[in-house]
């Protein structure tokens, strides 16, 4: 889709501009292009207009990521327009102005650049443009930031109008380069692609530099007293404190998966006095409020308050929030409106902590957090200047519950099995956890790689996709603080845990008479004490949360089975499993299931065989190393070998919802070894 030069040189502008979040955020705008190709049909010329499609990020953006349309179609929709009542209805005729197959949905923003008579045209959500476009005296601000080259366009929301009034400005004024739009954001053009990007780039510099020479110091006002930031430790561990219970009040109604920052612009923000104002008028650009919700909460205590009174106030807070969001889409909804989507906060703010930010993955999550961020500047670039005015809370529904944001909503494809759940798995940088962990994640779940090898566990989470799939954390499930590091780690970087894979282990195979204390305790401290701990301190996450979760152990067919020269191995996977029917007996009040996994030997892609234990067994038997996994298949009932991957299934199976009724089960992985059937 790519492979003519004004599509190539759109792709290299659109990725520049992209990349630097003062011009535009993430998945913000869109650019576009118009040459002449060669209709494949007639053989003749035919003009094209490349445009970033629906839903794409402009740093990111590919070949496939543009819609490719005909001019002459585009344009001829002027003359079938049926008027601002029924503009919705020009969306679904861009597809029939599409340039053969493939190719990305057209945007609601089509006609913007389809309409302007320019042949590149850019429209961008900088901040320093929004700051002017949500400016009360936006328009006056405008005029004297840059004169006649840049002009000031009314608010109107995205759509076919949008695009007439933008051409309209550009026919009566010749010596303008782009405009401000109301509310919303700017749009630039040029005759080539780099004179385009050069006034895009003229706009935002022109309005930054406005913005610093013109705009008072503190436009958030005064410190508050008590509200500054905790020191760097301390906040981090407020924030681990607080997350859980936040979480809960986000995922009322949905489950979602969080992200904490604490960034510099947010902890000022939350220091000064004007911040509970401000917050309140709630987010302007479109791109903002439909990732951040019309408003945040905001918590109006100090860093200072006890925690219980601060998850108390919360809750309190969340209650008047669902309220009035409630009130909010009854005083707009008509009889076409689609059903309210859920009443809870995207972003919670809390002075001297930081911001927690929702959303249906971590990706979704991270963004509205860094919209929250635009946000904020915008707010501070309007008030340093002029006074913070966003859009009516009216002409904000419109947009969140707008029939076509709908519609897109309903295209998106189906969440799978684990999505927004979080996974923590312990052991996991090799063998079986890592398989586990490959298993949760492909099923949808944010995974914590828990390892005593840091390195190990960082290659598998880059294996996974990276943060916002998967975080590494090195731990030794034996140090209670470390284990307590870890879970906070874990509700830092995806706002909670919801399951817990104890696979951690080791193993030393002696008889009896050569046991010693020390290979006794190191087994017992590793897979009885380590399991005991990363369980209890999931539970308090878990039940700070309130939406249930699940605790897999994975323990051996050694629990049951009685096998020569493993005494200690086997009494701590017998302690293990017993540890499961424990704790499903005393969890399952708080929705928490507890089950495990019982497999025969795992030789192949197995850390602990291949630290020693293989050899070890071998020896045993009487086999040689290398055929171990062939001997312990011939010993069991079917004859096959068992995998990591075939322990990964069975914990995804008690996972993944289909045994939703099941707890205190231990299910066995071993081929069928008839002397280990549970009794």
């Amino acid at each position: 889709m790519a492979s003519h030069p004004e599509a190539e040189a759109l792709l290299a502008r659109s990725h520049r501009l992209g990349s630097d979040p003062r011009v535009t955020n993430y998945a913000g705008g869109n650019t576009s292009a118009k040459g002449t190709a060669t209709d494949p049909v007639t053989g003749g010329d035919v003009e094209l207009m490349w445009v970033k499609g629906s839903g794409g990020d402009l740093g990111t953006l590919t070949g496939d990521g543009l819609a490719v349309l005909r001019l002459d179609r585009l344009r001829a929709l002027r003359d079938v327009y049926p008027g601002v009542g029924r503009e919705d209805e020009m969306a679904g005729a861009f597809d029939y102005c599409r340039h053969g197959p493939g190719g990305a949905a057209p945007s609601i923003d089509t006609a913007m650049h389809a309409l302007v008579d320019a042949a590149h045209v850019d429209h961008l959500h900088p901040d320093s443009g929004i700051a002017l476009a949500c400016a009360a005296d936006g328009e006056r601000l405008t005029a004297e930031c840059f004169g006649e080259t840049v002009v000031w366009v009314p608010w109107r929301r995205p759509g076919f109008q949008l695009g007439l009034d933008i051409a309209a400005v550009k026919a009566a004024h010749p010596r303008a380069v782009g405009c401000v739009l109301g509310g919303h954001g700017i749009t630039a053009w040029g005759d080539t692609s780099e004179e385009c990007e050069r006034n895009s780039l003229h706009i935002v510099r022109t309005a930054e530099r406005f913005l610093a020479e013109r705009g008072r110091p503190d436009p958030f006002g005064g410190r508050l007293d008590g509200h500054g930031p905790l020191p760097e430790a301390e906040r981090r561990a407020r924030a681990a404190a607080l997350a859980p219970y936040v979480r809960a009040l986000a995922s009322r109604d949905t489950p979602q998966v969080g992200h904490f920052s604490d960034d510099d612009v947010v902890l000022d923000f939350l220091a000064r006095e004007e911040h509970p104002r401000l917050a309140a008028l709630g987010t302007s650009c479109p791109d903002h409020f439909l990732r951040t919700k019309v408003r945040p909460l905001v918590l109006d205590l100090p860093p200072a308050a006890p925690l219980d009174e601060a998850v108390a106030r919360l809750g309190t807070l969340h209650a008047a929030y669902r309220e009035e969001y409630a009130a909010y889409y009854a005083r707009h909804a008509g009889p076409g409106s689609p059903a309210m989507r859920g009443a809870d906060p995207a972003i919670v703010l809390v002075p001297g902590v930081g911001m927690f930010s929702f959303g249906r993955d971590k990706q979704t999550a991270r963004v509205a957090g860094e919209f929250y961020v635009n946000a904020v500047n915008v707010m501070r670039g309007a008030e340093s200047v002029s006074t913070y005015t966003p859009i009516a809370e009216e002409e904000k529904f419109r947009i969140e519950y707008w029939a076509l944001e709908e519609a897109k909503l309903r295209r998106m494809p189906a969440p799978r099995p684990l999505a927004t759940r979080i996974a923590l798995v312990t052991g996991a940088g090799s063998g079986i956890g890592r398989a586990i962990a490959h298993r949760l994640s492909a099923e949808g779940a944010s995974v914590v790689v828990a390892d005593r090898d840091g390195e190990r566990a960082a290659a598998v989470a880059g294996e996974l996709g990276g943060p916002d799939r998967a975080v590494a954390v090195t731990v030794d499930v034996t140090r209670e603080e470390e284990v307590r590091a870890a879970l906070d780690a874990a509700v830092l970087a995806f706002g909670g845990v919801d399951l817990v894979v104890n696979n951690a282990g080791l193993s030393l195979s002696r008889p009896l008479l050569e046991t010693s204390t020390d290979d006794w305790d190191r087994q017992h401290a590793v897979m009885a004490r380590g399991s005991f701990l990363v369980s209890r301190e999931a539970a308090r996450v878990m039940t700070a949360q309130g939406l249930g979760g699940d605790i897999v152990y994975v323990v051996s067919k050694n629990a049951v089975f009685a096998g020569p020269s493993n005494i200690a191995y086997s009494a701590a996977k017998a302690d293990q499993a017993h540890q499961v029917r424990l704790l499903a007996a005393e969890l399952g009040a708080h929705g928490i299931r507890v089950n495990g996994v019982n497999p025969d030997g795992v030789v192949r892609g197995s850390g602990i065989f291949a630290g020693g234990w293989g050899a070890e067994r071998a020896a045993v038997y009487g086999v040689p190393e290398e055929r171990l996994g062939e001997f312990y298949a011939q010993r069991t009932l079917l004859k096959r070998e068992v995998l990591p991957e075939h322990v990964a299934n069975a914990v995804f199976a008690l996972t993944g919802g289909d045994l939703s009724h099941t707890t205190g089960l231990l299910v066995p992985v071993d081929a069928g070894v008839a002397a280990a059937f549970l009794r």
